[in-house]
C-alpha cells in the first residue's frame, strides 16, 4: 500500500511540475495573445465591428461649451481705456459627428469626410441663445488693422463704408447671431463686390462655417501592414504639406485626425495631431498616470512650448510673425484677418496679455487642456480641448471707428469640446481591456501557485511513503532474523 502512495505522489509532482510549466508559458504567451487582439481590433477595418463604429460613428456624447468674454466698456476702450470684460457661458452644443464617403484603398490607407453638426444643449447651458452680449465687431476692427498700410485716402473710404452700413466698432448682439450669423449689409456688400473675402458667403458668424460642414478630405493609414501607423494622416485635402508657414517644419501634417492613436504606447510616447481648425500640427506630452472607472490611462497635455513664440522657442519662428509666447497667428489661414489662438484666459502665456485686460484669471483645472488616453489601445476615454479666439486691435489713423483704441489683443470667446466614454461602450472597454487580461494574469499565476502547492504537497507524500516503507522493511527483517534464532534455538534444545 505505501508503494502504491509513493507511485501516486510521483504522480502528483509531474502533474504539479507540467502546472508550473503551463503557468509559466501562460505568462509569456498571455500578453502576446492580448496583444495580438489589441492589434485585430484597432486596424481600421469593417469586420472589426466594434472598433470600426467607434471610428466612423462616435457614438461618444461629444459637446461644446462656449463662453463669450462681454464687454463692460466699450466706449471708455474706444477712448483708449484698458478694456473690461466678463465671462458668459457657458452655451452648451451637443456635436455629432459621422464619416462619410469613406474610400478604402490598396496602399492600406482610407479617405473620408467627417461632418459636423451642432444642437444647442438649455439644460446644460448657462443661459440660452437669445441673451445679449457685447464683443468686439471682427468686420471693422478687424479689416482695420488689415487695411492699415493702405493709402490714406483709401481708408477714408473704408471708414465711410462702415457708417454707410451703420457698422461700430463693437457688436451687441444675442449668442445665436454671434455663433450662427446676424443680417449684414456690409456682408452682403462685400460678397457681391468683393467675393472670397470673407470666409462664408452666407450671414456672418463666429461659428457660421462650421455647423453642418465637414473637415476636409483626410486620408490616414489602416494599420492593416503597419500597426504603428494606424490612424496617422497620409494626406488633408490632398496635401502631405500646408502652405500657410514659413518653414518646411511647420508646415508639416504629423500624427493623426486628433481621435485615435496607435495602441501600445509609452511615458515617452507624445501625442501628435493635425487640426485643420487651428491650420496646423500640434503634440501633446504625457503628465502623469491615472484611472477612470478602473481603467488605467495616461493624461497628456499641452507643452508651454505649444503656442511659444519664435524667440522663446526656436521650432516656433515659422508660425510668425508673432506677438507675445501663448498667441498663434492663424492670420494666415483665415483671410488674413488678424486673429491669434490661445488658451483660455490667456493660461501659459507671457504675463503681460493679462495687464492689457481686465477680468481674466488664468486656472490650470478650468483652462488646460488635456487627454485621458488608453495606452494599450490608444483610445481616447476623457477629452477636453480649449482654445480661446482673440482679436488683435488698434488705433488705425483713418478709420476714425477705432477711436484711441489702445494696441491689444482681445480676447473674444473660449470654447471647450469635450467628450467621455460610458454607458455600454465603457463596460464592454472594460470588460476587454481590463476584465480579461487580469482573470489571464490571475489564471497564469493559480496555475504557477497550484502546481508548485502540488509538488510540495506530493513529495511530502512521497517522503513519507518512503519513509514508511524503510520502517515497514527494517522491521521485517527484524521479525525474520528473530524467528531464524528462534529456530536455531530449538534445534539445538532438541539435540541436548
Amino acid at each position: 500500500m505505501a508503494v502504491n502512495k509513493s507511485k501516486v505522489a510521483v504522480g502528483f509532482i509531474v502533474a504539479g511540475v507540467l502546472t508550473v510549466v503551463f503557468g509559466t508559458v501562460l505568462s509569456f504567451v498571455g500578453p502576446l495573445i492580448i496583444d495580438d487582439q489589441i492589434v485585430k481590433n484597432t486596424v481600421i477595418d469593417p469586420k472589426n465591428e466594434m472598433s470600426y463604429t467607434m471610428w466612423k460613428d462616435i457614438p461618444v456624447p461629444f459637446f461644446m461649451s462656449v463662453y463669450f468674454f462681454n464687454v463692460l466698456n466699450p466706449q471708455e476702450i474706444l477712448k483708449g481705456e484698458k478694456p473690461m470684460v466678463e465671462q458668459r457661458g457657458p452655451y452648451v452644443y451637443r456635436k455629432r459627428c459621422q464619416k462619410d464617403n469613406i474610400t478604402f484603398h490598396p496602399n492600406n490607407t482610407v479617405s473620408y469626410r467627417e461632418y459636423r453638426q451642432y444642437y444647442f444643449e438649455p439644460s446644460m447651458s448657462a443661459g440660452s441663445e437669445s441673451d445679449v452680449v457685447t464683443i468686439p465687431n471682427m468686420l471693422v476692427l478687424g479689416a482695420a488693422v488689415m487695411m492699415e498700410n493702405l493709402p490714406y485716402a483709401v481708408r477714408l473710404m473704408i471708414s465711410a463704408t462702415f457708417k454707410t452700413f451703420k457698422e461700430g466698432p463693437f457688436l451687441t448682439k444675442t449668442v445665436g447671431e454671434l455663433m450662427w450669423g446676424y443680417d449684414s449689409g456690409l456682408v452682403d456688400f462685400l460678397n457681391k463686390y468683393l467675393p472670397g473675402m470673407l470666409p462664408s458667403t452666407g450671414k456672418f458668424g463666429l461659428f457660421a462655417e462650421f455647423n453642418n460642414s465637414n473637415t476636409g478630405l483626410f486620408t490616414i493609414f489602416t494599420g492593416q501592414d503597419d500597426i504603428r501607423k494606424v490612424h496617422r494622416v497620409d494626406s488633408w485635402n490632398g496635401l502631405t504639406e500646408l502652405s500657410y508657414w514659413r518653414t518646411p517644419q511647420c508646415n508639416m501634417i504629423n500624427g493623426t485626425a486628433g481621435q485615435m492613436w496607435p495602441p501600445f504606447m509609452t511615458k515617452e510616447t507624445t501625442l501628435p495631431f493635425y487640426s485643420p481648425d487651428a491650420c496646423r500640427s500640434m503634440e501633446l506630452v504625457y503628465q502623469r498616470p491615472g484611472v477612470m472607472k478602473g481603467i488605467p490611462l495616461y493624461r497628456y497635455v499641452a507643452p508651454k512650448t505649444l503656442f511659444a513664440n519664435g524667440t522663446d522657442y526656436a521650432p516656433n519662428e515659422g508660425f510668425c510673425p508673432c506677438r507675445q509666447s501663448g498667441l498663434l497667428n492663424v492670420s494666415s489661414c483665415r483671410h488674413n484677418s488678424p486673429v491669434f489662438i490661445s488658451h483660455p484666459h490667456f493660461y501659459n502665456a507671457d504675463p503681460v496679455l493679462l495687464d492689457y485686460v481686465q477680468g481674466l484669471s488664468p486656472n490650470e483645472d478650468k483652462h488646460g487642456l488635456f487627454i485621458d488616453i488608453h495606452p494599450q489601445t490608444g483610445v481616447p476615454l476623457n477629452v477636453s480641448i480649449r482654445l480661446q479666439l482673440n482679436l488683435y486691435m488698434k488705433r488705425v489713423s483713418g478709420i476714425t471707428e477705432t477711436g484711441k483704441i489702445s494696441e491689444v489683443v482681445m480676447p473674444m470667446i473660449w470654447f471647450e469640446e469635450s467628450g467621455y466614454i460610458d454607458g455600454p461602450i465603457l463596460t464592454t472597454f472594460h470588460t476587454n481591456l481590463v476584465v480579461l487580461p487580469a482573470v489571464m494574469e490571475y489564471m497564469q499565476y493559480g496555475f504557477i501557485a497550484l502546481g508548485l502547492a502540488t509538488i510540495l504537497i506530493a513529495a511530502l507524500v512521497h517522503h513519507r511513503a518512503k519513509k514508511a516503507h524503510r520502517k515497514a522493511t527494517v522491521i521485517f527483517t527484524e521479525d525474520k532474523n528473530l524467528g531464524v534464532c528462534k529456530t536455531f534455538l530449538n534445534s539445538s534444545v532438541s539435540i541436548i
